[in-house]
């Protein structure tokens, strides 16, 4: 099955458009994914922002559960959770983000209320096994995203996102490149997923709509 993709519309962040797009694309699948949701100057300025905050050591390792245990075998990747030293992700969060979780809202009743995300960058040879992204022991996430900041990103640069439809498939149902400025959501609880290694710093906004506990 073909990941079903939004194609891009005039506007600095695909538009209102594109966003309904999305949430239509979201209740007929359990993913949907946009090429352009932002242009390559907001790309930019957002990867640029990313690799400030990690050359001044602002990232720490990413963890694994409740206990976020550090088990590079498993998750190889280094994030930093969004807040006030990044404003540039904060204002993608208020703004595209917002319209984006009420779009959600508004066709597939998902009770969604804020957002949590993170940068994140996969140095070379990391990578995510396969997992889901909602918790055992909290099901407040429901809809996953990630936008992709890489520049001039080559399928043999490696970090594909390989999404599957249930938990035993062997083989992926839908694989995306993680070239700069496609945006990917899918259901939290729904959708197991892993990234491959990838051969060069891999770099990503990700993070969860969520709904109250």
């Amino acid at each position: 099955m073909d990941i079903p993709l939004i194609p891009s519309t005039d506007g600095p962040s695909g538009g209102a458009a594109a966003i309904q797009a999305m949430a239509a694309g979201l209740a007929a699948e359990d993913w949907v994914c946009c090429p352009d949701f932002l242009d390559a100057r907001r790309i930019a300025a957002l990867r640029q922002e990313a690799e400030a905050l990690h050359k001044v050591g602002r990232f720490h390792p990413a963890g694994i559960g409740h206990t976020a245990e550090r088990h590079a075998g498993i998750r190889g990747d280094d994030i930093h959770w969004v807040e006030t030293q990044a404003p540039l992700a904060m204002a993608l969060q208020q703004q595209e983000f917002t319209l984006l979780r009420e779009a959600f809202n508004s066709m597939l009743y998902l009770g969604l209320q804020d957002f949590e995300g993170h940068y994140a960058a996969y140095p070379t040879g990391a990578g995510y096994a396969r997992h889901l992204d909602r918790l055992r022991s909290d099901d407040r996430r429901v809809v996953s995203l990630v936008l992709y900041l890489n520049d001039e990103w080559d399928p043999e640069d490696g970090g594909e996102l390989c999404l599957y439809s249930e938990e035993g498939e062997a083989q992926p149902a839908a694989r995306v490149t993680p070239r700069g400025g496609t945006l990917v959501c899918f259901l939290s609880a729904q959708v197991p997923h892993e990234v491959m290694a990838t051969r060069r710093t891999r770099w990503s906004f990700s993070g969860w709509f969520r709904r109250r506990a």
